[in-house]
């Protein structure tokens, strides 16, 4: 896809969604963030908001979710589903941080991508919300079907999808493309029924034109 209509479509998204460019209002801990993050898989945000003030009432720091036991950390974590796994991932992580980063959170894709359970997709969250850094762009499942519907990616994989966005976008647009794509996919562009007839960018996009034309 030409960069001019990426700049385009990101032009109308914009004026479809000014709320979702306004400053991230989150005051959560990089530590919160990342295990958020973490445990945001496959489930909703609403679920891990309710588990996470008991979590991280019990365990504050990097140090003391270093030292829990897993059975413990399952109990608090279940309504977030795959409990099992994201227990030992974020226990694991804790312990990762609080061994090799002094119980930080790094600012680094490459430091981040160490810590069990982190991907792609949690390390752009991490560095965008918490200390502002685009390094990419985060590729949930609304990025990928937007990305797929409207035609700048034919790769299934997140981490390829993202290399083709940021291939298309400049960079000071990195990290509102994935806020833009996630408002877009949750608003109109749903994955069952999306409201294409009004839908700001349906001019530019292959989904709708090749229903449009049968």
């Amino acid at each position: 896809m030409e960069r001019s209509i990426a700049l385009r479509i990101y032009r109308a998204l914009a004026r479809r969604y000014p709320d979702a460019l306004e400053p991230d209002p989150d005051t959560r801990s990089p530590f919160q963030v990342l295990i958020c993050t973490i445990l945001s898989a496959q489930t909703t945000d609403r679920s891990v908001d309710a588990v996470a003030p008991a979590l991280f009432s019990r365990y504050p720091t990097p140090q003391a979710l270093a030292g829990a036991g897993v059975g413990e950390v399952e109990v608090i974590i279940h309504p977030t589903g795959f409990f099992h796994t994201k227990a030992r991932h974020i226990i694991a992580a804790s312990q990762v941080l609080a061994r090799d980063f002094g119980g930080e959170v790094p600012r680094t894709m490459e430091d981040l991508l160490t810590l069990p359970g982190v991907g792609r997709k949690t390390a752009n969250i991490v560095l965008a919300h918490s200390f502002h850094l685009n390094e990419g762009i985060a590729v949930d499942t609304h990025v990928k079907r937007i990305a797929g519907r409207i035609g700048f990616s034919d790769e299934t994989d997140p981490d390829r999808i993202e290399r083709d966005l940021t291939a298309i976008y400049p960079r000071e647009l990195w990290g509102s493309i994935n806020t833009l794509f996630i408002t877009h996919g949750r608003t109109l562009c749903t994955a069952r029924n999306p409201g294409c007839p009004e839908c700001p960018v349906k001019r530019d996009c292959r989904y709708f034109v090749k229903i449009r034309n049968g």
